[in-house]
């Protein structure tokens, strides 16, 4: 089931998009694109290597919620969308 559209892009065959994770995953940030989204995620806690849960999809179009250090960051689809993850991880 894709979250983000009709479409999903796939890179590599085990990399995807944060926006097509199911809720619940666990997956490792593998790949944030530099400049200043990187520069924002990073202020926020999020970096790559990291573990993030998904938690939530709001309806309609709105934010994802996801888990990361203990912390629930709300990213909007446009940023999930860049942001490519792989592998499932455990949180500790």
């Amino acid at each position: 089931m894709s979250l983000g559209g009709e479409n999903p892009i796939r890179y590599k065959s085990n990399m995807t998009t944060l926006l097509e994770v199911p809720i619940n995953e666990n997956v490792y940030l593998s790949t944030i694109p530099g400049g200043k989204l990187r520069v924002k995620l990073s202020q926020v806690g999020l970096y790559p290597g990291d573990c993030i849960r998904v938690v939530r999809v709001a309806p309609l179009g709105g934010p994802l919620l996801v888990e990361v250090h203990g912390r629930e960051i709300a990213l909007g689809r446009g940023v999930a969308a860049k942001i490519l993850v792989e592998a499932e991880c455990e949180l500790r």
